[in-house]
């Protein structure tokens, strides 16, 4: 699975201005009901469940906020850039300013499990987090996510 059958371009968002976790997890609902027509209350509701169970802060600035719930089709992703960091209560005490949320059907476990694992396989890459740190520009972003795409393509 491949970060650009996940993540639309218009799913790419920066600079994100949040103040709390729970705040920018509203601001990510109101995102997904915009761009995927997901309903804010519900992924919201979904988002908080998830993060009750432990924080999806992964350390290093990088936090993975994922959730399921029967109102999402398929497996979709969002890329948030911070404008400045917030504490996500990560595994290493890091605030965090780079934000990949993930949704996916109640009934999707595989396809969940494969989209995480390909979300923290990228972002655990010193590389690509140093090059997503060095711009705003949505578009750059997406670029920087899906480059590995390309090259498996050519």
């Amino acid at each position: 699975m491949e970060l650009s059958e996940i993540v639309r371009v218009d799913a790419v968002r920066s600079p994100v201005k949040a103040t709390s976790k729970k705040r920018l997890l509203q601001d990510l609902s109101d995102m997904a009901d915009t761009v995927y027509g997901l309903p804010t209350a519900s992924t919201y509701k979904a988002l908080m469940e998830r993060e009750a169970l432990g924080p999806t802060g992964v350390g290093r600035g990088v936090a993975i906020p994922h959730a399921r719930f029967d109102e999402v089709d398929r497996v979709v992703g969002f890329f948030i850039r911070l404008e400045k960091p917030i504490d996500f209560e990560s595994v290493d005490r890091q605030s965090v300013d780079l934000v990949f949320a993930l949704f996916a059907p109640k009934s999707a476990g595989a396809e969940h499990l494969k989209a995480l694992a390909r979300v923290s396989r990228t972002l655990r890459d010193e590389r690509v987090c140093a090059k997503l740190r060095s711009t705003f520009d949505p578009a750059a972003l997406y670029a920087i996510l899906t480059e590995g795409t390309a090259e498996k393509a050519a």
